[in-house]
């Protein structure tokens, strides 16, 4: 089956689907590359600003859920109700599960 080809300035070569497709692949390992080569804090910002992109739905009420649930924990540390684990706990049993042991 052959490649269509489409339409281009006058003058040039016409560029078949899978020419543009290369393309457009390397452009954007190109810009991949100077995305990586961004200072920490400038890819983190990049890299959020993509994420929310991604999701365009809002929940009205998902931040007064998130408040409601930060006041609920936050009342069973202060009561005691919750049990808290230090710090070097966590991070000794995460290294345990990692190392398999």
């Amino acid at each position: 089956m052959a490649a269509k080809r489409r339409p281009c300035e006058k003058g040039r070569k016409l560029a078949s689907d899978r020419d543009i497709i290369h393309f457009m692949m390397q452009e954007g390992q190109e810009l991949l590359k100077k995305a990586l080569a961004l200072p920490e804090k400038e890819r983190a910002d990049l890299a959020s600003t993509l994420i929310e992109s991604l999701d365009q739905t809002v929940d009205e009420d998902a931040e007064a859920a998130w408040q409601e649930e930060i006041l609920r924990r936050l009342e069973e540390v202060r009561s005691g109700k919750a049990k808290t684990t230090s710090w070097d706990d966590v991070r000794q049993k995460g290294r345990a599960l990692l190392n398999g042991k």
